[in-house]
This record gives C-alpha cells, structure tokens and sequence, in this order.
C-alpha cells in the first residue's frame, strides 16, 4: 500500500467493487461528471469497465482509497494513460460523499504524485476537470500543478457543455510533502 498522511492507496479488493459502484457511479450527476461518456446503469452483478481492474493493462493503475486510520474504503484513485516513451501519465481521483471536503484528495493527488515520480519514474503527470470542480483544482494546485490551459466547451455533461482545465506537473517542479512524525 501507498502511504499518504491521511490516506493509502491498495489494490481494489472485490468488495470495494459494490461500494464504489454504488457512491460513485449509479449517482447520475456524480457519474456525469466524473465519466467522459454517457452515464448508463450497469446490472449489478454484472462486470463494471469502470472498477474492474486488469492487471495486464500496464497503462492503467487502479487504487483503492482508505483511510490510515480505520482502512475504510473512501474512494477510487488512478494513475492511467501511462505513456512510458514520454514518461507521463494521467491522474483522477474519485471520493465517496461522505469523504469530501476533508483534505483526503489533496493528500491523494500527493501519493499519486510520489508513485508516479517516485516509483514510476515519470516526467509529466497531468489532470484534467471540470472548471467548476473546485476541490480538484484546490487539491492540484496545493500539490504543485500549474494551469496550463482551458479546453473550451469540452465536456457535455447533462444537457450543457462545460469546459475543462488542463494543470500539469513535472517532476522537477514537484515538492514532495514532508513525512509527518
């Protein structure tokens, strides 16, 4: 497991799967926002593209999110579109509700930032959202990235084209947060 100070990032485990699918991703307008398609009910029992992970997919790494303290399951962190040619990736991040605004995803886009430097030795980590999704541009910026660009009407989500902020990062730019004692 990857340690931030308020979270870990594990492997997905089975019965993470139920959980997610339902805080997640059966709430239209959370899936809307969070899925570059069409929001759609899948059957439970049924394989959700969207939480099972592939570990031959050397692309895309899925994590659990749990908190230290406890191991609750809070949400579901990927690092995808690796590209290892370029050396950069992507990063997005997903907290149930009862999580949000408590500073876990400012500390998961941080672990997410040491296993792609640290451990992955990529160049360039990027994340793109919603212009209106404040937490993920706060808990971004916090960890270092810059805005790099606006992607003007991009996204349709749920009768509306809304636009999209692109913010990078490059591991020489990057500070890693200090451990905590």
């Amino acid at each position: 497991m990857l340690r931030g100070t308020k979270v870990g990032l594990r492997a997905r485990h089975e019965d993470d799967i139920p959980i997610l699918r339902t805080e997640l991703f059966d709430d239209v307008v959370n899936g809307s926002r969070a899925d570059p398609g069409p929001w759609r009910p899948i059957t439970p029992g049924s394989d959700d593209p969207r939480l099972v992970v592939d570990d031959t997919n050397e692309r895309n790494v899925p994590f659990s999110i749990v908190e230290l303290e406890g191991g609750t399951l809070i949400g579901s962190a990927t690092l995808w579109g690796i590209d290892t040619h370029n050396r950069g990736a992507h990063i997005g991040l997903g907290l149930l509700p009862a999580a949000r605004g408590k500073g876990y995803g400012t500390d998961v886009v941080a672990t997410l930032c040491h296993y792609g430097f640290v451990v992955r030795g990529l160049h360039r980590l990027q994340i793109e959202t919603l212009e209106d999704n404040h937490a993920m541009l706060r808990a971004a910026e916090r960890n270092g990235f810059a805005r790099e660009g606006v992607l003007r009407s991009s996204a349709w989500v749920l009768g509306e084209f809304l636009d999209e902020v692109l913010l990078g990062l490059l591991a020489q730019d990057w500070k890693p947060a200090t451990p905590s004692s």
